[in-house]
């Protein structure tokens, strides 16, 4: 056993109860250790990337070259996480925090790109380079590259001011979607129709947002030479929101939704509330992280396709629902979950609740867990109707059936060793090539 004191002139003085060869190492060793100075640093600036299907990674690798890119945020210097949120004007405004690790430990700074709904993908990748980029600067600025490192700014000439541009559409947004799909084989042939339409307006103190959409399909089954089975749904709906701001933490809405569908056995059903909204953090941070409470009180009509098993064919009724979710991305992963609880006013005995959870969490180096389920008691199917559901219905899905929970699990776990670098990209042979499927 070795104890060391420390003189006035700085010397290591050692009293040793071990042999001497091994007293004289640890003086040496320590002595080595405490007036040895640190090694200046000879290596790029370090950073994990940690902005998942966001952004086109192996572009960012190519564009941006002065750094080294790390497999495990505990590798580098600097934690990039990129969080989206939609736009009023229906873009994408992402949102990049620099987190400083290591040496860089307390420094962070948060940068905003914001790409217009008519942006193609490869302007906005483009765009986050960009970005990534000027985050980079104060942390490249101390790095070997940092003598390298030149700024430039290009103002354009005659651009006009935010402040004095005019918008003909008054920040309403409108987007519409016909598709389809038609496949089949022989003894068996299905076509499905959709359509969607939507108008949106966000200002910073108003969301009004109107959405209706459309679906049909059908099934054709051969089942003999003299026998088919044909199945068809069809499902439709609108939807109205319109929401006040009242403060960071406050918000009230409107809310408006109507329903036909075959497989629910809704004529029509018409449900008008209105409530209140209350997140714990500020609303600016929603990209990062939101906790809030949301209750509604509404009136319901409803009119269904056949008499249900209460013998009704039509009722009013009046609800209340409350719903608190969850949802966080943060530097050790990412978490979601909300739970809900709705019942009938007019009928307490009739009610719902449904809880959500999700997480993908970065527990050390190179492992990480994730788990999604959900769980649902249900006591108000007071849509279904009367009279038993034939064998095909059953098997083809075409009605709900009676049922007093519903519940899904999944999960998995992932663990990656072997080089902490995470620089090179080749996408020979399909390596890296899943980078195109980008839909503008």
């Amino acid at each position: 056993m070795a104890m060391h004191s420390v003189s006035k002139t700085g010397m290591i003085r050692t009293r040793c109860a071990v042999p001497f060869v091994l007293c004289v190492l640890l003086s040496v060793g320590t002595a080595a250790q405490e007036q040895a100075p640190s090694a200046p640093r000879t290596t790029p600036i370090r950073i994990f990337l940690d902005c998942g299907f966001f952004c086109d990674e192996d572009f960012l690798k190519r564009e941006i070259t002065f750094v080294d890119y790390m497999r495990d945020r505990r590798d580098a210097d600097v934690h990039v996480l990129v969080t989206t949120q939609e736009t009023g004007g229906g873009g994408t405004e992402y949102t990049l925090k620099f987190i400083g690790l290591g040496s860089f430990a307390g420094i962070e700074q948060t940068l905003r790109y914001s790409a217009p709904q008519t942006s193609t993908a490869d302007e906005r990748r483009k765009g986050i380079a960009e970005v990534i980029k000027q985050g980079l600067v104060r942390y490249v600025s101390e790095s070997p590259q940092g003598q390298r490192l030149k700024i430039t700014f290009s103002p354009e000439e005659g651009a006009a001011k935010p402040s004095a541009q005019k918008d003909p559409w008054n920040l309403w947004v409108f987007r519409t979607n016909v598709g389809g799909s038609f496949n089949g084989e022989q003894s068996n042939t299905n076509r499905s129709i959709r359509g969607s339409a939507s108008a949106n307006r966000t200002t910073d103190d108003w969301r009004l947002s109107f959405a209706a959409n459309a679906n049909y399909r059908s099934e054709k089954f051969q089942l003999s030479d003299t026998e088919t089975f044909v199945t068809v749904s069809r499902n439709s709906g609108g939807d109205a929101t319109i929401v006040k701001s009242l403060s960071q933490h406050w918000s009230a809405g409107l809310l408006g939704n109507a329903q036909s569908s075959t497989f629910l056995n809704y004529d029509l059903r018409l449900r008008i509330a209105s409530g209140l909204e209350y997140d714990i953090f500020p609303y600016s941070q929603s990209t990062r992280r939101m906790l809030t409470f949301q209750y509604t009180v509404g009136f319901d009509s409803h009119n269904y396709r056949e008499e249900t098993i209460y013998e009704k064919t039509g009722e009013k009724l009046a609800d209340h629902k409350l719903t608190t979710s969850l949802s966080l991305r943060q530097p050790w992963g990412t978490a979601s979950g909300s739970v809900d609880f709705s019942q009938y006013l007019t009928d307490p005995g009739k009610y719902s609740i449904s809880a959500f959870g999700g997480t993908n969490i970065r527990l050390f180096k190179g492992f990480s867990f994730n788990i999604f389920t959900e769980l649902q008691r249900t006591r108000d199917q007071i849509y279904l109707p009367k009279g038993e559901a034939t064998t095909e219905e059953i098997l083809v899905r075409q009605r709900q059936l009676a049922t007093g929970y519903q519940y899904f699990l999944n999960f998995g776990i992932s663990y990656s060793f072997g080089s902490i670098f995470n620089n090179i990209v080749n996408p020979r042979f399909g390596g890296g090539g899943g980078n195109f499927f980008f839909f503008d």
